[in-house]
């Protein structure tokens, strides 16, 4: 993998995330995930950190929490030390290398109020795989596939506690209901479309563990104004300080 970096920044150059120039790269899903929660002084597990943009934006958004950053591939720790450092937030997010398959050996059970995850979501053997190895492994199911991201999320979150994830719309319908069978049950949802009159392309979810029985379905979220537009007020809104 070419090693050459990309110095790329978020809401008016405050917030600086270097990226591989050839290798995983972050997208527009890690910006919806970041801001569709809402924490507060509280702690927050980010599994399979990546770059660390969700993680940062999170930082920048709300000061007081504080963030585990847990990510496999050494490559992407090593870049995720880097913008952590670059941002000056060697304080509040911390960097967990480890398979979170095997989180029992670095995190204790329930030790988070937050849970927040953009997973690997293309199942094996659907779509096209990336030949790059790093982007391989972030997108699709190579080492770890939905049960194990519900399992790790359940694992580290507290009871009351909540979890976030985003996944394709074709997935909502296993997502929903392996959250409830894990006892994670969902409580907000919100619909990703590319535009008004196109089909949905992700769900946004999220779960409290051991919650009871309710679920809000949040308005539409549309990425562009229309087909060949530029991006909505709502996606323009994220990016902007």
């Amino acid at each position: 993998m070419d090693v050459a970096l990309t110095h790329d920044t978020l809401f008016s150059g405050k917030l600086v995330c270097y990226q591989h120039r050839n290798g995983y790269r972050f997208s527009i899903d890690a910006v919806l995930l970041a801001h569709f929660i809402h924490p507060h002084n509280q702690t927050i597990l980010d599994l399979g950190a990546g770059s660390g943009v969700i993680s940062l934006i999170l930082a920048y958004r709300n000061p007081l929490v504080q963030v585990t950053c847990l990510e496999l591939q050494e490559p992407l720790c090593q870049l995720l030390k880097q913008n952590i450092a670059a941002n000056q937030l060697e304080g509040r997010l911390r960097l967990v290398s480890a398979d979170f398959r095997q989180m029992a050996k670095v995190i204790r059970p329930g030790s988070y109020d937050y849970v927040v995850c953009n997973p690997p979501y293309y199942q094996l053997g659907t779509g096209r795989k990336n030949p790059d190895q790093e982007q391989a492994i972030a997108r699709h199911e190579l080492r770890a596939d939905q049960g194990d991201v519900i399992g790790a999320c359940n694992y580290a979150v507290k009871t009351k506690g909540k979890v976030a994830l985003i996944y394709p719309s074709e997935r909502a319908a296993s997502l929903l209901t392996n959250l409830k069978v894990s006892g994670l049950e969902p409580k907000r949802m919100q619909v990703i479309y590319p535009y008004p009159g196109a089909q949905a392309t992700q769900v946004l979810i999220e779960a409290v563990r051991c919650g009871g029985e309710g679920m809000v379905i949040l308005e539409p979220f549309y990425v562009y104004e229309h087909r060949d537009g530029a991006y909505s007020a709502q996606m323009q809104d994220l990016y902007d300080d």
